[in-house]
C-alpha cells in the first residue's frame, strides 16, 4: 500500500511538473488576465461529500461576478500529499484545505493571514484557525464528541463527576442495561475519549510538545490519573468494546439495551436510520469535574499566499460571499451539512445533537480538541493497541494503564 501510494505521489508530481514546464515557467499558475483582472480562481478541498453541491455554488458565484471558480477534486485520500504536489510544482489552488495546526506548520509559507477579513470578526469563539499570530484558517464546520444519551433513562444533572459516573453505571449494571459502550475502532475506543486529560490542561499544546519531548509525564498528571479511574470503571462495569463495532454500539443504543455511547454529533446520521421512540441529547465528559462541551473543527478554509494579490483577493471575496450571502449559509447548512463555525449564520431545523453543539460553540463553553495536536498516526498505531491491551487484561490497573500509554508515547515520539 506504501508503495502504491509512493508511486502515485511520485506519478502525479512527474505530471504536475511537465505541465508547469509547458505553462509559467518559475512563476505560479495564476487566474489573472495580463491587464490584471482576475477572470478564474480554484478551489481544492477535501471533503468529497461536499464537491457536488460546491460545484453547484460555484457556478452561481460565476453567474452572479464573471469570475469562474474551478472546484478541484481529489483523487484519493492523501489529501496533503496531493496538495504538496502542487503547491511545490506551482500549480497551487487559489483556496486550500487546512485540516488544523499541524498542517499549518507545514503549509506556513502558503498560507495567507486572513485576519483583515471582516468574516473574521464573525468566527465562532476558539474556532479559528491561528498559526504564529496569524488567522490562516476559516472553519468548514464544527463538530463535538461526548456522552451521547437517551434522555429516558439518563438524566445529565445525575453525572457530573467520577463518583456519580461510576454509580451510574452500577446502577445500569443492575438493571440489565449496558451503561455506556465504546466501540473497536482505533478513534471511537481511544482518539476521542483521550482528548479529554489534554484538553483541560491549561495549555494542551505545550502539554503535548512536553510529552513528546520527555519533560512531562502522563502518569504524573492529575488528570490523566483519574482518566485511568474512568476506564477502569469501564471495563469494570461495561460490555468489552473490542467485542462492538460502531454498527453495534448504535444498534444496542437505539434498541434501548445502551444508555449512553460515547460518540459525536455525526451519529445522527445513524440514528435517523431508525425510528426512535425516546430523544436523545449529548453531555460532557465528566472528567475532573468537567461541564463543558468538547467541540472542534475537522477542516479550514485556506488562501494561497504565492499566488498574485489580486487573485488573493478574489478568493477572499469567493470566501465571504460563500458565508455571508443567502444562498451561500443555505447550502453550507443543508446541502454541506455542516454545523457553522460562525455566529452570524442562522441553522435552523438542526438536529438536537447539532443544535448542543452550536449553543456551546457560540457560547464559547467549551473545551478544544487535543486530538488534532496529536503526532501523526499515533492514535491507529500506539495508542489503539495499548488500549487494546487494557480491555483484554483485567489485571492491569488504570494506572498502570496511563502508564502504558507513556510508554507508547515514548516509543513514538522519541
Amino acid at each position: 500500500m506504501k508503495l502504491n501510494k509512493l508511486f502515485f505521489t511520485l506519478f502525479v508530481a512527474a505530471i504536475l511538473v511537465l505541465a508547469a514546464c509547458g505553462g509559467n515557467g518559475d512563476d505560479e499558475e495564476s487566474g489573472v488576465n495580463e491587464e490584471g483582472e482576475v477572470e478564474q480562481i480554484s478551489v481544492f478541498q477535501s471533503k468529497v461529500e461536499i464537491s457536488e453541491p460546491l460545484e453547484e455554488l460555484a457556478e452561481m458565484y460565476e453567474e452572479e461576478t464573471g469570475i469562474e471558480v474551478d472546484v478541484w477534486g481529489t483523487t484519493g485520500d492523501d489529501y496533503l500529499s496531493q496538495l504538496q504536489v502542487r503547491l511545490n510544482s506551482n500549480q497551487g489552488p487559489s483556496i486550500l484545505t487546512v485540516q488544523n495546526v499541524q498542517v499549518a506548520d507545514q503549509l506556513d509559507s502558503y498560507l495567507y493571514d486572513l485576519s483583515d477579513m471582516s468574516l473574521a470578526d464573525d468566527i465562532a469563539p476558539e474556532m479559528g484557525l491561528e498559526y504564529e499570530d496569524r488567522l490562516v484558517g476559516l472553519p468548514y464546520g464544527i463538530e463535538g464528541f461526548g456522552l451521547v444519551y437517551n434522555k429516558d433513562l439518563v438524566d445529565p444533572e445525575d453525572i457530573t463527576d467520577y463518583e456519580s459516573f461510576v454509580q451510574a453505571l452500577q446502577d445500569f449494571e443492575d438493571e440489565g442495561i449496558n451503561g455506556l459502550t465504546l466501540s473497536q475502532e482505533a478513534y471511537f475506543l481511544i482518539g476521542h475519549i483521550s482528548n479529554y486529560p489534554f484538553s483541560l490542561q491549561d495549555d494542551y499544546m505545550g502539554f503535548i510538545d512536553q510529552l513528546n519531548d520527555g519533560e512531562v509525564a502522563m502518569s504524573e498528571t492529575p488528570e490523566f490519573q483519574e482518566f485511568g479511574q474512568f476506564m477502569e470503571a469501564i471495563r469494570e462495569h461495561t460490555v468489552n468494546p473490542l467485542d462492538v463495532n460502531y454498527d453495534r454500539q448504535v444498534g444496542d443504543f437505539v434498541n434501548g439495551e445502551t444508555a449512553m455511547i460515547h460518540q459525536g454529533n455525526w451519529v445522527v446520521s445513524m440514528l435517523n436510520d431508525y425510528d426512535l421512540d425516546f430523544e436523545v441529547g449529548l453531555m460532557p465528559f465528566p472528567l475532573d469535574g468537567n461541564d463543558e462541551q468538547i467541540v472542534g473543527v475537522g477542516g479550514n478554509w485556506g488562501v494561497n499566499a504565492n499566488k498574485d494579490q489580486a487573485e488573493i483577493d478574489a478568493a477572499k471575496d469567493f470566501l465571504e460571499w460563500l458565508h455571508n450571502s443567502d444562498i451561500g449559509q443555505e447550502y453550507m447548512v443543508d446541502e454541506f451539512n455542516h454545523v457553522p463555525g460562525f455566529t452570524h449564520i442562522d441553522a435552523d431545523g438542526l438536529d438536537p445533537l447539532a443544535q448542543e453543539v452550536l449553543d456551546a460553540s457560540n457560547s464559547g463553553d467549551t473545551i478544544p480538541w487535543a486530538h488534532n495536536y496529536y503526532p501523526a498516526d499515533i492514535v491507529p498505531n500506539d495508542l489503539a493497541p495499548a488500549t487494546e491491551e487494557f480491555f483484554l487484561d483485567d489485571s492491569m490497573s488504570g494506572e498502570e494503564f496511563i502508564e502504558r500509554l507513556d510508554e507508547v508515547w515514548e516509543g513514538a515520539t522519541r
